[in-house]
């Protein structure tokens, strides 16, 4: 039997979450799945908005059900869900209960193994229960950190006869995989609601399943490893990273030598006084090829880097430098082409007298950075991302940027407002009396 495709509607909105739905039903789509951020945010209405505008398709109730199992199944059946989803690890008793109901209304009962500690014997257990089919999961929050969930997939596969779901950031290069891993239903979110045309996504996807060989994608691979960090930094912008850091401050109000550039690189500190620009040239020699050498000058003159400083910095190859003091030698800095983002600008330096320190923790402007961390800069600002969640910021990063290039598409498309594409009269915020 060939693996079908199955879409995840997770947005919040109703009215965008149909027109994603109508693109990729156009596109081929097997099965439509209410996603559990919009059951909570429009509750059964959105499962018979689906099963009113798509009467011939199967649609999935993702409630993730942990109690009151007989009463959950059958609001999703009478809604028109034919498909409702329980967690794996709920009670025996909920499982047993959804499937009671799911016989007596004739809905199938899926039970997805997130967080389940042995989804293997999990799977077992939901089968001897009488479930539907079972669905290994790698929730959002995990993919970001670079987690898959293929190897899961495979053990569960082996475990049990009834048929196997998979999710969990798959894309039209990774849907294959999850094919030949035994997955019966592939399910797909992002990688379709965040494309600026979802018809074509969900026909790569499909032709990617059918063929066996990975498709480009219309959207970004989740990294998984420090590797790939530099090129996924260099996608998004610092209000991307900002907005993926749950609106994180940036070291604002600098002046960019070249504006056009973004600039990444793991971070190489550096203290200093004001106009002692001994340490931090000493620094450039501390630096590797694809270091931001980060200084703090107490962000007032004397100048501390300048068109010589560049002239090293360029010889080691650095990414960037950002000085949180002034700069001087600004045209011929510029012309040498090295980004270099600085709070101020003036043309005296001050004497190398030798005082400061080189990789030590500093905290400019109530933003900390540690050597090693991250440094992201475009002409918005500068961005500081700890080490040990550079991965997890980068996905979430690229998530922000399909989002909004989703976004732009359907504002170009339907002439609308953003206001009004996005709902934002629904979503004010209502303040109790």
């Amino acid at each position: 039997m060939q693996a079908r495709l199955q879409l995840a509607l997770d947005q919040v909105d109703l009215p965008r979450a149909l027109k994603a739905a109508r693109e990729a039903v156009e596109g081929g789509v097997h099965i439509l799945e209410v996603g559990t951020p919009l059951l909570k945010s429009e509750g059964l209405q959105a499962v018979r908005a689906l099963r009113e505008a798509f009467p011939t398709h199967e649609i999935v109730c993702d409630a993730k059900t942990m109690d009151a199992g007989r009463l959950e199944m059958e609001a999703a059946a009478k809604a028109g869900a034919t498909t409702a989803t329980v967690l794996g690890v709920a009670s025996d008793s909920t499982l047993r209960e959804c499937v009671e109901a799911g016989r007596n209304y004739g809905i199938a009962v899926l039970v997805d193994l997130l967080g389940c500690p042995d989804p293997v014997a999990r799977a077992r257990e939901a089968e001897a229960l009488g479930a539907t089919l079972v669905n290994v999961h790698c929730p959002i929050d995990e993919q970001v950190q670079g987690k898959d969930p293929l190897e899961t997939l495979r053990a569960v596969r082996a475990a049990v006869a009834i048929p196997v779901s998979v999710a969990g950031g798959l894309t039209a290069r990774t849907a294959p995989r999850a094919v030949a891993a035994g997955a019966d239903v592939v399910i797909v979110g992002g990688a379709i609601t965040k494309a600026p045309d979802a018809r074509e996504a969900t026909r790569e996807i499909l032709a990617a399943m059918a063929s066996g060989e990975a498709g480009e994608g219309r959207t970004a691979e989740r990294i998984s490893s420090a590797e790939a960090l530099r090129s996924a930094f260099e996608q998004v912008s610092t209000p991307n990273l900002s907005d993926a850091m749950h609106r994180a401050p940036c070291w604002h109000g600098l002046l960019a030598t070249q504006p056009e550039r973004r600039v990444a690189g793991p971070a190489v500190t550096v203290r200093t006084l004001p106009g002692d620009w001994a340490k931090p040239v000493e620094a450039i020699d501390a630096c590797q090829p694809g270091d931001v050498l980060v200084i703090d000058a107490g962000g007032v003159p004397p100048a501390v880097w300048g068109e010589l400083a560049t002239h090293s910095a360029l010889n080691r190859k650095l990414a960037g430098v950002v000085v949180h003091g002034a700069i001087r030698d600004t045209a011929d800095v510029r012309r040498l082409g090295l980004p270099v983002f600085a709070r101020t600008v003036a043309a005296h330096a001050g004497e190398p007298k030798g005082l400061g320190e080189v990789r030590v923790a500093l905290r400019v402007d109530g933003v900390e950075c540690r050597p090693g961390d991250w440094i992201v800069g475009d002409v918005d600002g500068v961005m500081v991302v700890p080490a040990a969640r550079a991965v997890e910021m980068a996905n979430r990063a690229t998530y922000c940027l399909e989002v909004e290039n989703r976004v732009r598409a359907e504002i170009r498309e339907g002439g609308e407002t953003l206001a009004r594409v996005v709902d934002l009269y629904k979503w004010e915020k209502r303040l109790g009396h």
